[in-house]
């Protein structure tokens, strides 16, 4: 057991094919090494084995908070959801904002660790630190949006006061591999298909209840002072300040006319890196500013709600009547997110606003990952393009009618070119023989940030653990707002180490479990002190980035012993020295990724994308066989045959 503070220590073990639920403490070590929230979820999935079926029994599905979740600590209403994914293949933790994360805390659990599959849908029913199976047959087959409302109806509880549900759509019912979970009101654990398990076990949604009863620091002093810092940062920053930084004024689409300027915005399918550039070669209507969040914020926002202890409000709510096959449809939603319409608009080839709000709300009633629902209908749009669907029908550049209703027929897995894309890109290439047109790394496709333009994400999504992912470090941070300093973007030496240095900080914050949209603003002196304060423990600022760095490598240590190496930290080849270079303001640009690797490799004290065990004990990692590889490259890395 742990007596550290910010921790319930009381973890929910549910076996859904026995229908039993059990009550654990967390082990002390585990809590001080691995922190909590993805560290944690992370040992728990490892533990379970790396060589389960995603799509098994024994996968482990994985809802963790952290210490700092549900706390006073600004922006930590967060939870992670971790599994292995049935996407990539890999280790995979997804996570979202909201209350839920908090209201677990606050009904009494850390986590609740899901396996085994239910015979008939259930839902789990939490409070006051017990967990409860209940029929879900009922809800089986309804959108997220009808769930979450017949749910409030027949518990006893008021929704977005003392109610959070977390749920899928039918596109988790039916194992579409980037079906993802959505809570509250749109936000999204979206990537690498924790949706898609969720349904493989039969779990409708999670309901959480509880009333507000934030746990209190060990140190109230110590805390009191980081807390004090942080929020000085945040409404210093400009970034983040309240009411006035871009984030703030804007949410996460204040990127979009930037990215735009700098050629750094994969539009058509990555071909180019501006709408500008597109339509300067093609002669077409499109227009990156047509959905950029000034646009959004002057024509449709109706509300900014924020999440548990934040004082940004990122979320933009925004209502439209949209058309659609002759019928106005009126849209309220509030997840007009930057991701989001990068990929379901300027990357499927059209920019029509309106027409992006739909779809989002549509992939969030069914489940599914706008990133990689938008760019698996931009892929279909260019194999259409040269002949390799015209067997299932394809799809035409900027066909938004279709694009709107292919969502719901992907959700069902239709037959067809539905079914099709509901696989994933590595499935499709692998199936059509369109590797060329693929946008993704380790099975998931690229988020908005062009690796041509800005080097640093470019290794980042190579060696990102759970595939192509601009989350696992943010480099754009210094690349393009100067965070903590402005670097060069179309520079690459150096963005090894600056990579590893995000990705390591942001294991840290994803493990508290806070936003890491703080670390626009605050550093590892802020996050050290909320830490010290919150647990009563004493750490160091070297102790805690070295807890950054045995998470990180604790996920590539899963994944090498799936049969991950080198060779899968890679890059589509139309971002690379042969593929398609840069336009405009990344004119003949490319990304030099081996170059890159060779530094982040050396900087890790990986072999060719190994874990040696040396690195293992020098981390203090005792888990599993180890990867029977040393430094000295003398041993290959292990097969998955």
């Amino acid at each position: 057991m742990t007596e550290l503070g910010g921790f319930q220590d009381r973890v929910a073990r549910v076996d859904l094919g026995e229908g039993s639920v059990g009550y654990e403490s967390i082990d002390d070590e585990d809590a001080e090494k691995y922190i909590g929230a993805r560290g944690l979820g992370v040992k728990y999935v490892f533990e379970q084995g790396p060589d389960v079926d995603p799509l098994g029994p024994d996968n482990l599905l994985a809802f963790v908070n952290g210490p700092l979740s549900g706390t006073q600590t600004t922006m930590s209403g967060r939870i992670a959801v971790v599994t292995k994914s049935p996407l990539t293949g890999t280790v995979t933790d997804s996570h979202h904002g909201g209350w839920s994360g908090a209201r677990l805390k606050w009904s009494g659990f850390d986590g609740l660790l899901f396996e085994g599959q239910a015979d008939d849908p259930v839902y789990a029913f939490v409070e006051d630190g017990e967990v409860e199976l209940r029929d879900a047959s009922h809800l089986w087959g309804k959108g997220v949006h009808e769930t979450r409302d017949t749910i409030e109806e027949e518990v006893d509880g008021t929704y977005g006061k003392n109610l959070s549900i977390m749920a899928i759509g039918p596109g988790g019912e039916n194992e579409v591999r980037y079906a993802c979970i959505i809570n509250e009101d749109d936000r999204a654990s979206g990537r690498g298909g924790t949706g898609c398990v969720m349904g493989n076990k039969g779990l409708k949604a999670i309901v959480v209840k509880s009333t507000t009863r934030m746990p209190q620091p060990a140190d109230p002093e110590t805390f009191k002072e980081g807390h004090q810092q942080a929020m000085q940062a945040i409404q210093e920053s400009d970034v983040t300040a309240p009411n006035e930084g871009g984030l703030s004024m804007y949410g996460t689409n204040v990127l979009m006319n930037i990215t735009e300027e700098m050629d750094g915005l994969p539009t058509r399918n990555g071909r180019y890196t501006s709408t500008e550039s597109a339509r300067e070669e093609l002669g077409m209507d499109l227009d990156a500013e047509e959905v950029s969040g000034e646009n959004v914020r002057e024509n449709i926002l109706v509300d900014e709600p924020t999440c548990h202890s934040c004082p940004v409000a990122c979320k933009k709510e925004v209502e439209v009547q949209a058309m659609h096959k002759g019928e106005e449809m009126n849209v309220r939603m509030e997840s007009y997110e930057y991701e989001s319409a990068f990929a379901l608009g300027p990357n499927s080839g059209h920019s029509e606003r309106d027409d992006v709000a739909l779809m989002i709300d549509r992939c969030n009633d069914m489940g599914i990952d706008t990133i990689e629902t938008g760019n698996m209908m931009a892929m279909a749009m260019e194999m259409s393009e040269e002949g390799k669907l015209d067997d299932v029908g394809g799809l035409e550049w900027g066909d938004t009618e279709t694009m709107i209703e292919m969502i719901e027929r992907i959700a069902h897995r239709e037959d067809g070119l539905p079914d099709l894309l509901a696989e994933g890109a590595r499935r499709i290439a692998e199936a059509r023989d369109a590797h060329d047109n693929s946008l993704a790394v380790k099975g998931q496709t690229i988020p908005a940030y062009d690796p041509r333009c800005m080097k640093g994400m470019g290794i980042g999504y190579a060696t990102s653990n759970r595939g192509a992912c601009h989350l696992r470090g943010y480099t754009p941070a210094a690349e393009i707002l100067g965070v903590p300093e402005k670097v060069d973007p179309y520079e690459w030496e150096g963005k090894g180490e600056l990579t590893a240095a995000f990705q390591n900080l942001h294991a840290i914050s994803d493990s508290f479990d806070i936003c890491k949209f703080n670390a626009f603003a605050e550093g590892i002196e802020e996050y050290v002190l909320q830490y010290n304060g919150m647990t009563g423990r004493d750490v160091t600022e070297d102790e805690l980035m070295e807890a950054g760095k045995r998470i990180y490598n604790l996920e590539r240590y899963y994944n090498n012993l799936v049969g991950f190496d080198g060779d899968d930290d890679s890059l589509p080849e139309r971002f690379l020295e042969d593929g398609v270079r840069g336009q405009g303001a990344s004119e003949g640009e490319y990304c030099e990724l081996e170059e890159m690797k060779e530094e982040y490799y050396e900087h890790r004290g990986w072999v060719d994308g190994v874990v040696p065990d040396e690195k293992l004990d020098e981390l203090g990692i005792d888990i599993g066989p180890g990867t029977g590889v040393s430094g000295d490259g003398g041993a290959a890395a292990p097969s998955d045959d």
